[in-house]
Protein backbone atom coordinates (compact mmCIF):
# COMPACT_ATOMS: atom_id res chain seq x y z
CA UNK A 1 0.00 0.00 0.00
CA UNK A 2 1.27 3.19 -1.20
CA UNK A 3 1.20 6.12 1.40
CA UNK A 4 1.07 8.38 -1.38
CA UNK A 5 -2.31 6.65 -3.00
CA UNK A 6 -3.69 6.46 0.49
CA UNK A 7 -2.47 9.24 2.64
CA UNK A 8 -4.09 8.60 5.40
CA UNK A 9 -2.80 5.34 6.41
CA UNK A 10 -0.77 4.61 9.06
CA UNK A 11 0.77 1.77 10.71
CA UNK A 12 -0.99 -0.39 13.67
CA UNK A 13 0.26 0.50 16.90
CA UNK A 14 0.89 -1.85 19.66
CA UNK A 15 -2.42 -1.73 21.16
CA UNK A 16 -3.76 -3.13 18.26
CA UNK A 17 -1.55 -5.98 17.76
CA UNK A 18 -2.18 -7.11 21.13
CA UNK A 19 -6.01 -6.74 20.52
CA UNK A 20 -5.57 -8.84 17.21
CA UNK A 21 -3.35 -11.42 19.08
CA UNK A 22 -5.90 -11.75 21.96
CA UNK A 23 -9.09 -12.38 19.29
CA UNK A 24 -7.10 -15.38 18.13
CA UNK A 25 -5.56 -13.64 15.12
CA UNK A 26 -2.60 -15.11 13.94
CA UNK A 27 0.36 -13.01 13.36
CA UNK A 28 0.93 -14.35 9.73
CA UNK A 29 -2.25 -13.07 9.03
CA UNK A 30 -1.39 -9.57 10.30
CA UNK A 31 1.53 -9.04 8.03
CA UNK A 32 0.48 -11.55 5.12
CA UNK A 33 0.74 -9.87 1.44
CA UNK A 34 0.45 -6.14 3.05
CA UNK A 35 0.19 -5.56 6.31
CA UNK A 36 -2.72 -4.33 8.39
CA UNK A 37 -2.25 -0.50 8.36
CA UNK A 38 -4.36 1.90 10.37
CA UNK A 39 -6.64 4.80 9.21
CA UNK A 40 -8.84 7.60 10.97
CA UNK A 41 -12.30 8.79 9.75
CA UNK A 42 -15.52 8.07 8.86
CA UNK A 43 -17.73 5.58 6.78
CA UNK A 44 -19.72 8.02 4.69
CA UNK A 45 -23.50 7.01 3.57
CA UNK A 46 -22.36 5.65 0.06
CA UNK A 47 -20.18 3.36 2.19
CA UNK A 48 -16.76 5.35 1.33
CA UNK A 49 -14.34 5.94 3.76
CA UNK A 50 -13.77 9.80 4.35
CA UNK A 51 -10.51 9.99 6.36
CA UNK A 52 -10.48 12.56 9.18
CA UNK A 53 -8.00 12.53 12.37
CA UNK A 54 -10.23 12.94 14.85
CA UNK A 55 -12.09 9.89 13.82
CA UNK A 56 -12.42 6.48 15.45
CA UNK A 57 -9.90 4.07 14.17
CA UNK A 58 -10.07 1.40 11.29
CA UNK A 59 -7.69 -1.56 10.47
CA UNK A 60 -6.78 -1.13 6.29
CA UNK A 61 -6.63 -3.74 4.04
CA UNK A 62 -4.72 -3.36 0.60
CA UNK A 63 -6.58 -5.10 -2.37
CA UNK A 64 -5.03 -4.53 -5.79
CA UNK A 65 -7.29 -1.74 -7.03
CA UNK A 66 -8.74 -0.41 -3.89
CA UNK A 67 -8.47 -0.52 0.01
CA UNK A 68 -10.85 -1.55 2.25
CA UNK A 69 -11.61 -0.14 5.89
CA UNK A 70 -12.64 -2.27 9.13
CA UNK A 71 -13.89 -0.95 12.30
CA UNK A 72 -13.87 -4.02 14.66
CA UNK A 73 -16.35 -2.29 17.46
CA UNK A 74 -19.07 -1.87 15.18
CA UNK A 75 -17.61 -4.11 12.19
CA UNK A 76 -18.54 -1.57 9.88
CA UNK A 77 -16.85 -2.13 6.29
CA UNK A 78 -16.24 0.93 3.63
CA UNK A 79 -13.84 1.61 1.08
CA UNK A 80 -11.56 3.95 -0.83
CA UNK A 81 -12.24 3.84 -4.44
CA UNK A 82 -15.29 1.06 -4.77
CA UNK A 83 -13.77 -1.07 -7.45
CA UNK A 84 -13.38 -4.20 -4.40
CA UNK A 85 -16.15 -6.27 -4.31
CA UNK A 86 -14.53 -8.50 -1.72
CA UNK A 87 -12.02 -8.30 1.44
CA UNK A 88 -9.15 -10.68 -0.16
CA UNK A 89 -10.79 -11.03 -3.48
CA UNK A 90 -7.14 -12.07 -4.95
CA UNK A 91 -8.27 -15.41 -3.84
CA UNK A 92 -11.09 -15.85 -6.21
CA UNK A 93 -8.55 -15.66 -8.90
CA UNK A 94 -5.52 -17.80 -7.20
CA UNK A 95 -4.90 -21.14 -8.97
CA UNK A 96 -4.19 -22.53 -5.21
CA UNK A 97 -7.62 -21.89 -3.85
CA UNK A 98 -9.86 -24.17 -5.30
CA UNK A 99 -6.39 -26.79 -6.28
CA UNK A 100 -7.04 -30.41 -4.61
CA UNK A 101 -10.13 -30.32 -3.53
CA UNK A 102 -10.52 -27.24 -2.00
CA UNK A 103 -13.01 -24.61 -1.39
CA UNK A 104 -13.16 -20.34 -1.97
CA UNK A 105 -14.13 -19.94 2.17
CA UNK A 106 -16.94 -16.94 2.32
CA UNK A 107 -16.47 -15.69 6.54
CA UNK A 108 -19.22 -13.08 7.70
CA UNK A 109 -16.61 -10.65 9.21
CA UNK A 110 -13.20 -9.71 9.08
CA UNK A 111 -12.02 -11.09 11.75
CA UNK A 112 -13.30 -15.16 11.12
CA UNK A 113 -11.45 -14.13 7.50
CA UNK A 114 -8.27 -12.91 10.12
CA UNK A 115 -8.51 -15.57 12.44
CA UNK A 116 -8.68 -18.60 9.69
CA UNK A 117 -5.16 -16.86 7.77
CA UNK A 118 -7.10 -14.73 5.07
CA UNK A 119 -7.78 -17.91 3.77
CA UNK A 120 -10.59 -17.15 1.62
CA UNK A 121 -12.89 -13.73 1.32
CA UNK A 122 -15.41 -11.86 2.56
CA UNK A 123 -18.07 -10.08 0.51
CA UNK A 124 -18.75 -6.49 0.94
CA UNK A 125 -20.48 -5.78 -2.56
CA UNK A 126 -23.02 -8.95 -2.80
CA UNK A 127 -24.51 -7.21 -6.04
CA UNK A 128 -21.39 -8.17 -7.99
CA UNK A 129 -20.81 -11.40 -5.92
CA UNK A 130 -22.69 -13.66 -8.65
CA UNK A 131 -20.34 -11.91 -12.15
CA UNK A 132 -17.05 -12.42 -10.02
CA UNK A 133 -17.76 -16.03 -7.98
CA UNK A 134 -19.84 -18.08 -10.86
CA UNK A 135 -16.62 -19.42 -12.05
CA UNK A 136 -15.23 -20.63 -8.89
CA UNK A 137 -16.00 -24.41 -9.01
CA UNK A 138 -16.55 -24.71 -5.28
CA UNK A 139 -17.79 -22.46 -2.65
CA UNK A 140 -17.33 -23.30 0.89
CA UNK A 141 -19.77 -20.29 3.15
CA UNK A 142 -20.43 -19.76 6.85
CA UNK A 143 -23.54 -20.83 7.95
CA UNK A 144 -25.41 -17.97 8.75
CA UNK A 145 -24.39 -16.30 5.61
CA UNK A 146 -26.53 -18.97 3.34
CA UNK A 147 -29.77 -17.19 3.26
CA UNK A 148 -27.47 -14.17 1.61
CA UNK A 149 -25.45 -15.92 -0.73
CA UNK A 150 -28.30 -17.99 -1.27
CA UNK A 151 -30.12 -14.20 -2.48
CA UNK A 152 -27.40 -13.11 -4.55
CA UNK A 153 -26.05 -15.62 -5.95
CA UNK A 154 -27.96 -15.28 -9.43
CA UNK A 155 -27.62 -12.91 -12.78
CA UNK A 156 -28.77 -9.34 -12.04
CA UNK A 157 -31.11 -9.62 -14.52
CA UNK A 158 -31.35 -11.93 -17.74
CA UNK A 159 -31.72 -11.08 -21.65
CA UNK A 160 -35.01 -10.38 -23.34
CA UNK A 161 -36.14 -13.56 -25.18
CA UNK A 162 -37.48 -13.45 -28.39
CA UNK A 163 -39.18 -15.98 -30.45
CA UNK A 164 -37.84 -16.71 -34.15
CA UNK A 165 -40.68 -17.86 -36.01
CA UNK A 166 -40.54 -20.60 -39.13
CA UNK A 167 -42.91 -18.93 -42.01
CA UNK A 168 -45.22 -21.60 -43.25
CA UNK A 169 -44.78 -22.69 -46.87
CA UNK A 170 -41.97 -21.13 -47.42
CA UNK A 171 -38.34 -22.55 -47.91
Amino acid sequence: MHDETYPYIGWLLPRHLTWLRASGVPMAAIVKREPIRLSHGFRSSDSFFEPEDSGPAWFVFAEPEDAIFWRPETDELARWTGRAFALGEQAVDAAGTCSFDHSLNIYSNPLRWLKAGRDGIVVIDWRRAFDRLRQVPRIAVEEELLPVYMKHMKPDRMPSLFILRQAKGAS
